[in-house]
């Protein structure tokens, strides 16, 4: 039997970080918790911060609430440096050492920035990940700019698209694919997103990528696109991706690279050569777990719903006292957006989908759920304005029911089996 921890690090102040302490607590450990952040504020939501943050709905100062019997000892704006497996100390950049019996990892992605520094660095290019972005892209917005350029075909950039029509403010988005969205949604759903923010007025250019920056004076002040064409503007923001935090593991024996930190199905952390990290766990964006619903192909997602609940899953581990006693992290994968007037839910992961069907609702209706199959099973399904019809395929997905699996529904149209 492993001895209780007396001493809890998480490096990561997030949701997951911050989920992971309170399920600490609530299980009975009455140790020693610090949280590790490297931004100077308490655990915050992220969601909010495309949508109703910029709108001026809100404040940036989304901060999660925080049980006043947590006793955690928070050492905020400090970055982790440096991880030591044999010793089990964390390094911090004040150059303090951090001791520990349990460690959660827990330090999630930042935002990918833009390639070239010179470009990066001019006044007027944002990127959008956290609360310090959302103030100073907010008060770019809340200048009325004649127009924004948005750059990526992913969900941050048509949510910040949708904000910007939202405040009747001119906005074009550059996506270089030939679809939106396709990775997460699949060229069907993509394709008709796309169609609806053309509709809510986006300059959207599918196909489209930016050959190089204009400045006056160290501020941006148009952009050429690589088919020549010049587009005045003094705030674009790069919405290309992310990167997962794991830098710091240089060095640690980890198994980390830029796909994450790979973990076990217990969300204990693996070394390099395959073997668990004694009393190491990971939780959150910057996990890359074996996925229960996939046959075990290792995955990782930047999903709050999957952040909250191996979090939970790592906490319970980390006490658990013996291999014996954990729990499987048996999350499915959920996401949801806001944008253009549309709320999109998906369960499951549509990547890699090979046929697609519209089961309830129809496309141009704007209203449905469309179920997504591989090797003729179910493993996703999307909903836009129809959530309430998700837990019975939430369901399907997870017993790994036939494509498609609910058949007759009084509303579901005749089905037409499509390439997804």
């Amino acid at each position: 039997m492993t001895r209780s921890p007396e001493r809890i690090v998480v490096v990561g102040a997030s949701l997951a970080g911050l989920t992971a302490a309170q399920s600490l607590r609530e299980r009975g450990f009455s140790g020693s918790l610090t949280l590790v952040g490297d931004e100077p504020h308490l655990p915050y939501d992220r969601p909010p911060l495309s949508k109703q943050v910029l709108r001026g709905l809100y404040s940036a100062d989304t901060t999660l609430p925080c049980p006043p019997d947590l006793r955690a000892d928070f050492r905020l704006g400090q970055k982790a440096t440096r991880l030591d497996l044999g010793e089990r100390v964390v390094e911090l950049g004040d150059g303090d050492r951090l001791p520990y019996d349990r460690l959660l990892i827990a330090t999630g992605t930042r935002a990918r920035p833009w390639p070239k520094p010179e470009e990066a660095g001019l006044a007027g290019v944002f990127t959008l990940r956290g609360r310090d972005d959302a103030e100073r892209l907010g008060a770019c917005l809340r200048a009325r700019p004649r127009r924004v350029v948005l750059v990526g075909g992913g969900f941050i950039g048509f949510e910040v698209a949708s904000t910007c029509r939202d405040l009747d403010i001119p906005v074009t988005l550059l996506v270089r694919d030939a679809v939106p969205l396709a990775a997460a949604l699949g060229p069907r759903l993509g394709g008709l997103i796309g169609e609806v923010a053309r509709e809510r007025g986006v300059d959207l250019r599918l196909e489209s990528e930016i050959e190089r920056m204009e400045a006056e004076g160290g501020r941006l002040a148009a952009i050429v696109l690589k088919d020549g064409e010049r587009i005045e503007t003094a705030c674009l923001v790069a919405a290309i991706g992310t990167l997962r935090n794991v830098e710091w593991l240089d060095g640690a024996g980890l198994e980390a690279d830029a796909d994450g930190l790979r973990c076990d199905a217990f969300c204990r952390a693996l070394r390099a050569d395959g073997r668990v990290a004694e009393g190491v766990f990971a939780a959150g964006d910057v996990a890359r777990w074996p996925n229960p619903h996939d046959d075990d192909a290792l995955v990782a997602v930047e999903h709050w719903g999957n952040a909250r609940a191996q979090a939970e899953t790592a906490a319970a581990n980390m006490l658990a006292g013996d291999a014996s006693a954990m729990r499987r992290h048996d999350h499915l994968p959920d996401f949801w957006s806001q944008q253009f007037g549309l709320t999109i839910k998906l369960v499951g992961l549509a990547e890699g989908a090979d046929a697609f069907a519209v089961v309830h609702g129809a496309l141009d209706e704007r209203r449905l759920v469309a179920v997504y199959g591989r090797d003729g099973r179910t493993v996703a399904a999307a909903a836009i304005d129809s959530a309430r019809w998700l837990p019975a395929y939430k369901a399907a997905i997870r017993e790994r029911a036939p494509f498609p699996p609910i058949a007759d529904a009084l509303d579901q149209p005749r089905l037409r089996l499509q390439e997804p």
